[in-house]
């Protein structure tokens, strides 16, 4: 079995993935020899780019509208011909092929989907439901799978198993089982690659003839993509093209690869030339989604009796050593903010409205009207200022319910002062400035901090006095005003523990960021500028804040107090947002390996001149491999070492979405004192 770590580290196959393939040749009705020799055209064009799975449509060796030529000895024993005429063109090519054909067994005639590879026929799957209606007709020349006796059929001689109850499965790529299934049975209710998935099948595939009417391209589309979100596998649905009878049908040749629900690859419809698409299909997640997904596993025991019959082939298949392209499928560089600007607005307007809709439930619940909030002109505090305003305009109450306090302290900026006055003004709330530098002397004077001595010594007491004083603060002014105190704290912060603990930006009554990542707040901050809910002067405000250098404003310049720009930068501290969001995506809602994480940061970040990027951004970075694990150095030690006490005790706040939440009542339950040695270990496996 190949040690798929020893894979070069550029090598997909390394982390999890397997390259797939659906091919829609050109092929000719009733002439078996040319369609297997485009075939196998097709077949080495998608080994050669490294795929070890290759689709192709139903019935392709014979073409699906031969109608009653399928009763014709001479067409059916072609077909035969043609098909070990396939498997011998797999023998010393590490892919496999599925083609279809039609398949005389016990005095029968059954449309089949024969599976090859390492030079001979592995086993044949038969469709299960014949569709007999409309423009077809197949129950006038095959039987459906529920007919067969047989369990094993010969083919050039050999024996080899007959069934839908197959699955093979890959002994080089352990993740990688393969279950067949043909047009219509995905059409029905109950398909049979949702019993093929339960029992353990990664890559589900359709050999689909499928002639294309008006609407139907859209339909195959849904009916893929919910069942391999259904499935929690990989998909690969192909139809049958150029070269088909149109005496009465028209077709478009559509192929699809879809992974849990996300389309991957589409092969172009209405083509006059055969073609291929391939895509990385990460089996690893899908492994990881089925063992998180506890209900999947129920559905396995629920239909237990239905699954102990099934059948494994096992066969060997190489795993490229070198794989062409590097990673074939789109790696957003930003997980929680799509790139697409319509699916972009659509995030934006449902988080907020999550956000602002918790907040409304928690005011209405309590019986409170008042909201106290600190507001720093920054990021964090500007959006959840945006969300109490909206909070409050759907309670009915006024904005002026809204106590907002900005406290510059010893290091505060003069843009940042300016701005939290410009946006409170913009909001409409009530709006104060306490400067806490007195208080702030006083307790440095009193725990005997040289600071109170005119010593610029700018340690992390220093800092988190300032971060005390201002949260103090804030919870006496709740009390005073009968209010509740607002937190502002963002995801990102919480698995960096880039946080004051406990009478810190750490706590509040109720938290509306906590599970919003930086990187999704700076695009809130900015769509809500863009809908121009505040005018033009909150806009103008709004574009400045996400303009503005993220920095917590605790150290000052030397020799230089509350100066025009923030001196301190946050991400000099903990690495860049834009990735270290992206680090934690992929390590909280997958769990996967650091190296896997490194290698799709990669992917993602290792050109700027590549794939799409979200609007409206100022600059566009990118990363260099050592520069990625560095960070990610940065991020395992700090998740998973340093922080966790932290998180063990945040405030409630709403979960916003699939990319997870650190809530220890919710999403992330681990121990305050746990090691990260392991997580350190495996990233050494990163080149540098």
């Amino acid at each position: 079995m190949t040690d798929l770590t020893a894979l070069p580290f550029s090598n997909p196959y390394r982390h999890g993935f397997a390259r797939l393939a659906v091919a829609v040749p050109r092929n000719r009705v009733a002439d078996p020899a040319f369609n297997a020799a485009e075939t196998i055209r097709l077949y080495h064009e998608a080994a050669g780019q490294g795929a070890v799975v290759v689709a192709f449509p139903e019935l392709g060796l014979s073409a699906y509208s031969c109608e009653d030529l399928f009763h014709q000895a001479a067409l059916l024993d072609a077909s035969e011909a043609a098909l070990l005429q396939v498997a011998e063109a797999t023998r010393g090519v590490p892919a496999a092929a599925i083609v279809g054909l039609p398949l005389r067994v016990d005095h029968r005639l059954f449309n089949c989907a024969a599976v090859v590879a390492g030079g001979r026929v592995l086993g044949v799957q038969p469709k299960t439901y014949l569709p007999n209606y409309g423009e077809f007709y197949e129950g006038r020349q095959f039987n459906g799978a529920g007919s067969a006796l047989a369990t094993e059929v010969a083919i050039g001689g050999a024996s080899v198993p007959f069934g839908t109850d197959l699955l093979f499965q890959a002994r080089d790529l352990p993740l990688l089982t393969i279950h067949a299934e043909i047009c219509e049975d995905v059409w029905v209710p109950i398909p049979p690659s949702s019993y093929a998935a339960l029992a353990g099948a990664t890559v589900l595939v359709n050999l689909s003839a499928s002639n294309i009417t008006v609407g139907k391209s859209a339909y195959r589309h849904q009916l893929v993509a919910l069942q391999s979100a259904r499935c929690l596998a990989a998909y690969l649905y192909t139809s049958a093209g150029i070269g088909e009878s149109t005496t009465d049908l028209a077709w478009d040749g559509q192929a699809l690869i879809y992974e849990s629900g996300e389309l991957l690859a589409e092969t172009a419809r209405f083509s006059n030339v055969s073609h291929v698409a391939i895509a990385d299909a990460d089996l690893e997640r899908l492994s990881r989604e089925r063992m998180r997904q506890n209900s999947y596993g129920v559905s396995v025991e629920k239909h237990k009796a239905a699954l102990s019959g099934w059948r494994t082939v096992p066969f060997d298949l190489a795993v490229p050593q070198r794989v062409p392209g590097g990673l074939q499928r789109r790696v957003e560089r930003f997980p929680y903010v799509p790139a697409d600007a319509a699916t972009r607005d659509e995030r934006c307007r449902e988080v907020f409205n999550i956000q602002v809709q918790s907040l409304v439930q928690r005011l209405e619940s309590t019986g409170i009207d008042k909201v106290v909030i600190g507001v720093s002109g920054g990021l964090d505090s500007t959006h959840a200022l945006l969300v109490l305003a909206q909070a409050m305009d759907r309670l009915g109450k006024p904005r002026s319910h809204i106590l907002g306090f900005t406290m510059p302290g010893f290091a505060t900026s003069g843009r940042t002062l300016q701005q939290a006055h410009r946006l409170m003004e913009a909001i409409g709330c009530t709006a104060r400035e306490i400067d806490i530098r007195p208080s702030c002397l006083q307790m440095l004077q009193d725990i005997g901090h040289p600071f109170h001595d005119g010593k610029p010594v700018y340690d992390i007491t220093f800092e988190n006095v300032q971060a005390g004083e201002r949260t103090s603060h804030l919870f006496r002014l709740a009390n005073f005003h009968s209010g509740i105190v607002a937190g502002t704290g963002d995801l990102s912060e919480l698995a960096l523990g880039w946080c004051t603990y406990g009478v810190g930006d750490h706590m509040s009554h109720y938290n509306v960021n906590a599970s919003v990542p930086k990187t999704l707040i700076k695009h809130l901050v900015g769509w809500v500028a863009q809908q121009d809910i505040l005018g033009a002067a909150g806009s103008a405000v709004l574009r400045d804040i996400v303009a503005t250098e993220v920095s917590p404003e605790l150290v000052p310049q030397d020799a230089k107090v509350q100066g025009a720009e923030p001196a301190q930068k946050t991400e000099d501290a903990i690495g860049p947002y834009e990735l270290q969001d992206f680090h934690l995506y992929y390590i909280l809602r997958y769990g996967f390996r650091p190296s896997k994480v490194a290698y799709l940061a990669l992917a993602a970040w290792g050109d700027r001149g590549s794939g799409v990027w979200p609007g409206d951004l100022p600059a566009h970075n990118e990363y260099t491999l050592g520069q990625i694990k560095k960070h990610l150095g940065t991020f395992l030690w700090r998740f998973f070492k340093t922080s966790q006490f932290k998180r063990s005790c945040v405030p409630n706040a709403p979960k916003v979405g699939s990319g997870g939440s650190l809530s220890p009542r919710g999403d992330w339950r681990a121990p305050s004192d746990s090691e990260a040695a392991v997580w350190i270990a495996e990233l050494g496996q990163v080149p540098d």
